[in-house]
């Protein structure tokens, strides 16, 4: 679709929305949100006709891109049938979305509880593994990203949790393995897999075993950074859950649903398989809100005669679910998955590391799939980022700099702290993945500026 400017309708948007809207994490007087006028596929554009790619994927949940008009078509579809019905009942949307989620799970992750989204997934999966072990304690990495709902905003580890942390929420944190700035002094992966799992096993004998209810991690953490774990990680705190009798829980929110090249990115890890999966954002693109929990045999039987406490009014919503099973058969027909695998190794990934060899504010690439993350520096050597921990204000503005130089070249970028993120959606074109490397490598002459 070619956009069509209309700047009078642009400001009356902005007008209204400046009047009533009040923003998630911002200073509501400090922020101009862009007014959008429309989007397809892998683009949106303002009512200024300024048309840009978006290398964010709407918040990271348009894995097949905007607008799919099948996906469309099933929700107009399931509308006229039934807009909605009661959780407690068996509908067609919701049990063909739980059958075929479940057909793509590891192991025994055969039942599945839908939620809203993301955050409210978290919270019902560690009331799951505390309810199921009788334990309190959750163990969580300093790098990751939960949720924004009060149990899953204390379990994060960034800094989005500190204004709401009381530090009353029953959550203990550990270093997750992260060579590049490695915490264990680590020079090689599996000093950086040895060490991080003997300080996770040392935190769990010095917390009492018998408290920890659950270990969580993002599979592959997202706006964390996209660190993937070295080999052998996820399979060892696999092995530490089972000899303690914890719950290990993994997050998909982010990395599931084709991001990283398969259908979880748990399937990169051979014979890996969590007790409890969350999930969320890919799973229908974002077009309805929806979200879930993959549940184990074990703590399903759990709650096969014991009721579970807790429920949510629109678990399952038919219009939501419907657009999950149009999603899910679409990104099987079209080779959704398979295309983000490709492109991730032949373009996206060789290109981002031809711009780390030119760019001397890149310190390290590292991603898969359409899951990616560049590190930016101040010096290649030291590895001192481009902006403090947590930067706001002028000690941010390289970082400023940078992004207003991609928007500028039509590249719509994620930033979070000193990275910038490249997750397109995974129905990117390889012309379209190749003009957003261009754009980016143009943006990038801005960070390398302020390299010392």
């Amino acid at each position: 679709m070619t956009p069509q400017p209309n700047p009078q309708v642009g400001a009356a948007v902005k007008a209204a929305d400046r009047a009533h809207v009040f923003h998630s994490w911002s200073a509501q007087e400090l922020i101009d949100p862009p007014a959008v006028a429309g989007a397809e596929g892998s683009y949106f554009w303002d009512y200024d006709g300024n048309r840009y790619l978006d290398f964010t994927s709407g918040l990271v949940f348009t894995n097949i891109g905007y607008q799919h008009p099948k996906v469309v078509a099933a929700i107009q579809e399931q509308a006229a049938t039934m807009t909605t019905f009661a959780p407690a009942f068996a509908v067609e949307a919701r049990s063909e979305a739980a059958r075929l989620i479940a057909g793509r799970t590891p192991g025994d992750l055969d039942k599945i509880f839908f939620t809203n989204g993301g955050a409210d997934a978290v919270e019902h999966a560690v009331r799951m593994a505390r309810l199921h072990t009788g334990r309190a304690k959750v163990l969580s990495a300093y790098r990751s990203y939960h949720g924004g709902t009060h149990q899953a905003i204390n379990i994060t580890g960034d800094p989005r949790r500190w204004a709401s942390d009381t530090g009353a929420a029953g959550v203990v944190r550990f270093w997750a393995p992260f060579l590049y700035r490695s915490r264990f002094y680590a020079e090689n992966e599996r000093q950086e897999c040895e060490r991080a799992l003997q300080h996770l096993e040392d935190t769990i004998v010095f917390e009492g075993p018998q408290t920890v209810a659950a270990i969580i991690l993002e599979t592959i953490p997202g706006t964390a950074g996209i660190m993937t774990p070295p080999p052998g990680y996820l399979a060892g705190v696999r092995e530490i859950c089972d000899r303690y009798g914890i719950v290990f829980i993994l997050d998909e929110v982010m990395a599931g649903f084709g991001r990283t090249g398969k259908w979880f990115a748990v399937d990169h890890f051979e014979g890996v398989v969590p007790d409890l999966m969350t999930f969320a954002k890919g799973v229908n693109s974002g077009y309805v809100p929806l979200g879930g929990v993959a549940i184990s045999g074990a703590i399903a039987e759990t709650f096969a005669r014991r009721p579970y406490p807790g429920g949510l009014t629109y678990s399952g919503h038919p219009l939501a679910c419907a657009a999950a099973v149009a999603t899910i058969n679409v990104m099987e027909d079209e080779g959704v998955v398979e295309n983000a695998a490709r492109l991730g190794a032949d373009v996206i990934g060789p290109g981002l590391a031809d711009l780390a060899e030119r760019h001397p504010s890149v310190g390290e690439v590292r991603g898969l799939g359409m899951f990616w993350a560049l590190e930016l520096v101040k010096n290649r050597e030291t590895r001192e980022p481009l902006v403090p921990y947590n930067a706001t204000g002028e000690a941010n503005a390289p970082m400023a700099a940078f992004g207003a130089a991609a928007k500028k070249n039509g590249l719509w970028p994620f930033i979070n702290m000193n990275r910038t993120h490249v997750v397109p959606p995974c129905t990117i074109t390889e012309a379209e993945a190749k003009a957003g490397l261009a754009a980016l490598d143009a943006a990038l002459t801005a960070a390398d500026e302020h390299v010392a």
